[in-house]
């Protein structure tokens, strides 16, 4: 059992792994997808620097949708998080899979194609290619999820909390919207804009701009505390909490509260009782304008439209 967590900061890396986590994900705008801060290179290695003191890991993000132009950056970067020794990158191209074989690049990665990762075959397709691991699917129920876990090889990451992502597109759509209505107003991610459902006045769909295009987010961040149970019994052994949306010492403490009951897992002191006062304690700390369920997971897979 491995718990992965973003982090935004050195100062909040080193929270994480004080608290237990193991291992700490990162990377650079560039080449990685909403990451909660864009490391410069110098950065990322001081991270690995205090994991490997720990004896804990670092994942480098690698799975931005790589245009020409990335793609033709990629290799420079690529022996760079070879030469400071990162433990794995999640990729989702195949280009890049194919550059890592072509320049001999000892980095081991982990399959992060998004969306698609929905069944064990394609997982087992790229672990006989290579793959250490695989990123599942933000939209799997829990009967799909326990079948892929039956069948694959590699270990497979879930996210128990965070937020979302339910489309990304290389265009500016924020930008354009807010030019249209002569709007003076960032797209950025810490101008917080959402969106709304005509129909649903209470929805809030998150909504940023970056490097890598729009991004729109389930209304809903996910919390699978009151499951993991479930998630252990279906072969889904790391457990990944992204801090997108959740800051500073708060995802820290949210973090600590998972490798609490991670440990009451393993160590059978798991309950009903104690899994409530942990999921207590995690509505403490979660922003209140963002509401938490358990996502995909609890979704009877005949009734999804």
């Amino acid at each position: 059992m491995k718990i992965i967590a973003t982090a935004a900061s050195a100062e909040q890396g080193k929270a994480l792994l004080e608290v237990g986590v193991d291992m700490l994900y990162v990377g650079e705008d560039a080449f990685g997808l909403r990451l909660p801060t864009s490391f410069s290179r110098a950065e990322i290695e001081t991270m690995v620097e205090i994991a490997h003191s720990q004896n804990k890991k670092v994942v480098v993000a690698v799975n931005a949708l790589m245009h020409n132009d990335r793609i033709e950056k990629v290799v420079s970067y690529l022996q760079f998080l070879e030469k400071c020794r990162v433990d794995a990158i999640t990729v989702g191209d195949p280009g890049v899979i194919h550059l890592l074989k072509k320049h001999n690049l000892n980095i081991p990665f982990i399959y992060d194609a998004q969306t698609i990762v929905t069944s064990a075959k394609q997982i087992n397709f790229w672990a006989k290619r290579g793959a250490t691991g695989a990123v599942l699917a933000r939209e799997l129920t829990y009967e799909e999820l326990e079948a892929i876990g039956a069948q694959t090889t590699v270990p497979l990451e879930i996210l128990v909390y965070g937020a979302t992502c339910i489309h990304q597109s290389l265009r500016p759509l924020a930008s354009n919207y807010l030019q249209y209505t002569n709007q003076d107003v960032s797209p950025s991610k810490k101008r917080g804009l959402y969106i709304t459902e005509k129909n649903d006045p209470d929805s809030r769909y998150s909504i940023y701009e970056d490097i890598n295009g729009t991004h729109i987010f389930a209304s809903y961040d996910v919390n699978l505390l009151t499951q993991l149970d479930k998630v252990m019994e279906a072969n889904l052994h790391h457990w990944k909490l992204d801090g997108l949306f959740t800051k500073g010492d708060d995802f820290v403490q949210i973090a600590r509260l998972f490798v609490e009951a991670k440990n009451a897992l393993l160590e059978k002191r798991w309950s009903a009782d104690y899994m409530q006062q942990l999921n207590e304690k995690l509505h403490e700390y979660h922003p209140k304008d963002r509401p938490l369920d358990e996502g995909f997971f609890v979704k009877d897979p005949t009734e999804i439209e």
